[in-house]
């Protein structure tokens, strides 16, 4: 008998994984705990092992796809099982939950009734053919909640088959399309495109004729490409981040503030420690753990700012576990320093530089991406003095470090050169007020601007 593989849970709140590469084809031997695929989630990059020795039998999703945790996606007949069903999808009785709603709300009509199929439509409905459509539990779930007729929808995946990101274009491009009418009364959709009463039954010869071709999505986005522009695909990477970023914005009220720091004595202090420390400890001593101290201490004093919106209530979190954005070549993560309150600035400077080094070399756990509380954001690193983040869903806030700069200021009614920084804050207004985002934002200036030769790094 064959095994069935799926979609795991690749970490806290992940509901779903783009399959990013296949590692094995059909007929191949694999051992367990084999690499069987690369999945992307919004949280990391991973491997999913297999659970048996075997054969593998089928592959049910494409790459590219993105499916809900808990999906099938892929059989492995195990070693000894030769002479079961070759062909573990023909042996499913149920059809997909998708499948069973149009055959529902289809017309009645004989089923062995002939008809020509003319559109994209016809040779996409379930049992045209012989064979189902068969559709992922993301799909299902997205076109129910958007009234997409997947019987309708042109698969771009393979084999036809429709991915997610079929039914997102549809949603893009301002929702489907009502059906037109065809001249073939066998595959009319319950709901025809004249406005007859709701109760009416598609007559066999009573469609009207169309008045255009029928109805093909539409692109996802109507830009013209002129000679000479680049298209880039879209990474799964770079879809999950874009996805999580607007579900951010659309469901987390953003307010911004922001205030700036007289850090001269923070500059002062590192140049005279940098290079003792990096003798002693063999890494560099960046501004950053400073910012992540301060920070840390603070959210000591408001713990509401350490909290997540849970729709009925509102979650404080005891552990203080800062999130730190990590930018590669091609995409942005945000590992997570777990238990920053119980570090000193070297034990913070140490998981930054771990945390980075590791990103970048594509050897981050789930482990490390999981369990976030606030995020620093260091921004000036690029050069930026002013920036308005997206908070990290489901935080209720994030700070942005800005570029260090040597400005003039107004110090006892004289104007005196100094290093100023500005702290940026995107707070989730449902959970913060503007009222202990500022007295946060103080507590964490007053910190910054204290420190001196006293301060201990250790």
């Amino acid at each position: 008998m064959a095994t069935k593989v799926l979609m795991p849970q690749l970490g806290e709140s992940v509901t779903e994984g783009t399959i990013s590469k296949w590692l094995v084809n059909v007929g191949d031997t694999v051992k367990k705990y084999d690499p069987l695929a690369e999945v992307t989630t919004d949280k990391v990059n991973a491997e999913v092992p297999s659970t048996v020795s075997g054969r593998v039998a089928e592959i049910v999703v494409p790459e590219g796809e993105t499916v809900a945790v808990g999906t099938l996606i892929l059989y492995i007949e195990e070693s000894g099982a030769a002479g079961e069903s070759a062909s573990p999808a023909a042996a499913e009785a149920p059809a997909p939950a998708s499948a069973a709603i149009q055959a529902s709300t289809a017309p009645s009509a004989p089923a062995a009734a002939p008809a020509v199929p003319s559109a994209p439509a016809a040779r996409q409905a379930a049992g045209n053919d012989g064979t189902k459509q068969r559709y992922s539990p993301a799909v299902v779930m997205l076109s129910q909640q958007h009234g997409i007729d997947l019987s309708r929808v042109v698969g771009t995946g393979a084999g036809g088959r429709i991915t997610r990101k079929d039914v997102q274009a549809i949603i893009d491009a301002g929702g489907q399309k009502p059906a037109e009418p065809v001249a073939e009364a066998v595959a009319q959709p319950p709901v025809a495109a004249t406005p007859a009463p709701a109760a009416a039954t598609p007559a066999p010869t009573a469609a009207p004729a169309p008045t255009a071709p029928a109805a093909t999505p539409a692109p996802s986005v109507d830009i013209p490409v002129a000679t000479g522009d680049q298209l880039v695909p879209v990474t799964p990477i770079r879809r999950t981040i874009a996805n999580r970023m607007v579900q951010s914005k659309h469901e987390a009220p953003h307010a911004w503030t922001m205030i700036e720091v007289d850090v001269t004595n923070l500059v002062n202090f590192r140049n005279q420690a940098k290079a003792e420390f990096a003798k002693k400890e063999g890494l560099n001593l960046t501004f950053l753990p400073f910012f992540i101290k301060a920070v840390v201490e603070a959210l000591k004093e408001y713990p509401m700012i350490n909290s997540t919106w849970a729709n009925d209530k509102i979650i404080v979190k005891k552990d203080i576990n800062i999130s730190i954005a990590v930018a590669t070549e091609d995409a942005l993560y945000v590992p997570v320093i777990k238990d920053a309150d119980q570090k000193s600035i070297l034990g913070i400077a140490k998981a930054v530089d771990d945390l980075a080094a590791r990103t970048r070399a594509g050897k981050l756990t789930m482990d490390d991406m999981t369990g976030g509380t606030f995020t620093v954001n260091n921004t000036g690193s690029f050069g930026s003095v002013l920036s308005q983040p997206i908070i990290n869903s489901p935080q209720a806030a994030i700070l942005s470090v800005e570029s260090i700069v040597k400005r003039p200021v107004v110090i006892n009614d004289m104007i005196a050169v100094r290093s100023m920084v500005n702290l940026c804050m995107s707070l989730d207004h449902r959970v913060l007020d503007g009222l202990i985002c500022g007295r946060f934002l103080q507590s964490v200036k007053q910190k910054l601007e204290s420190i001196g030769p006293d301060t201990k790094l250790y």
